[in-house]
């Protein structure tokens, strides 16, 4: 089975400059990958394929190469929140809502990622998240009250409260 993956081009130009990132996805499965204008993403198995998909995309979306790997264990999984959806067609909203994601100095980023046990990743037009199932819909929900204009307060009081149920 063969798929391919578009990334955006400023991360498509690390691919390419960086093959020891391909080299390392290679030998951790059996695949074999090809970069042009796209990635081309082949194997037998075809859960393989999308499991190195979904790989290749989350470093398309800004996250490190080894917090991308964690996709290949099949309890991780990637979520992408659209800020558009948010902040409509302003450039200013966008801005400001993305720096409402991050906090001050990555504050209020860091501490959705502890309380969620997730990796976060705010780039362009989306927030990523990478994480198990259940804890990825709780990032998700923290990420869409920040997005809704609700108070940081609240949104940690939200976690914490999630954290202690599981």
């Amino acid at each position: 089975m063969m798929d391919f993956v578009s990334i955006p081009e400023k991360r498509m130009k690390i691919l390419k400059s960086n093959k020891r990132i391909i080299e390392k996805l290679q030998n951790l499965v059996d695949v074999k990958i090809r970069i042009g204008e796209e990635v081309e993403i082949e194997s037998d198995d075809p859960l393989l394929v999308m499991r190195v998909k979904q790989v290749v995309k989350a470093f398309g979306r800004g996250f490190d190469f080894d917090d991308a790997l964690f996709l290949l264990d099949d309890e991780y999984l990637l979520d992408v929140v659209d800020i558009k959806e948010f902040s409509g067609k302003s450039q200013d909203r966008l801005v400001e809502m993305r720096g409402r994601i991050i906090g001050t100095k990555g504050k209020t980023k860091n501490i959705i990622e502890k309380l969620t046990e997730t990796k976060i990743v705010v780039y362009g037009k989306t927030v990523s998240i990478i994480g198990r199932y259940d804890v990825v819909q709780d990032a998700r929900e923290a990420i869409e009250m920040i997005l809704q204009g609700r108070k940081h307060g609240t949104i940690y009081r939200f976690l914490e409260q999630k954290r202690k149920q599981t």
